[in-house]
């Protein structure tokens, strides 16, 4: 019983020391925006669904995936019409391979600034200007890329409102 008890002491405060004090993280889990006023994330093979994490297991040559990529080119492209396709980065229009990525590139974030300005009668400047807060460096600066967690971003977004 004594260890028992002296384990989940143990395992409560490791939880304490980690971020969001061990309650976890709906950050952590990409999440469906579709609205113009908000960033968009990249799409998933799973609808987000945190139990089924997986990629969609079709090949680049794949008929079934080709139609699906196209579709995603060709909503994006209704939503953002200024955006020539061959500018649109490509995490915008095929799932990771978890299914579950938050995040994106500031080159993603960047290429929807005018849509959402426009959306919600703000500059493209302050919405440039949570992009760069909203950014993430890799590992101790040079490891892996920069990124933004998207859900971080437009909930940035929604206070500037």
């Amino acid at each position: 019983m004594l260890f028992v008890v002296l384990y989940s002491a143990i395992v409560w405060a490791i939880a304490l020391m980690a971020p969001n004090n061990g309650k976890g993280n709906n950050e952590l889990i990409g999440q469906t925006f579709t609205e113009d006023k908000y960033f968009w994330s990249r799409p998933s093979a799973v609808g987000y669904n945190a139990a089924g994490s997986a990629g969609s297991n079709k090949g680049p040559s794949n008929p079934d995936y080709l139609n699906t990529v196209q579709a995603r080119i060709d909503t994006f492209r209704i939503h953002n019409p200024a955006i020539p396709t061959s500018e649109i980065p490509v995490e915008l229009v095929t799932a990771s391979g978890s299914g579950l990525d938050p995040h994106i590139s500031p080159q993603a974030a960047k290429i929807q600034v005018p849509r959402i300005a426009k959306a919600r009668k703000i500059s493209e400047e302050k919405l440039n200007e949570l992009i760069l807060k909203n950014t993430e460096s890799g590992f101790l600066g040079i490891f892996g890329v920069d990124r933004i967690n998207v859900l971080s971003l437009n909930k940035s977004v929604d206070r500037l409102n």
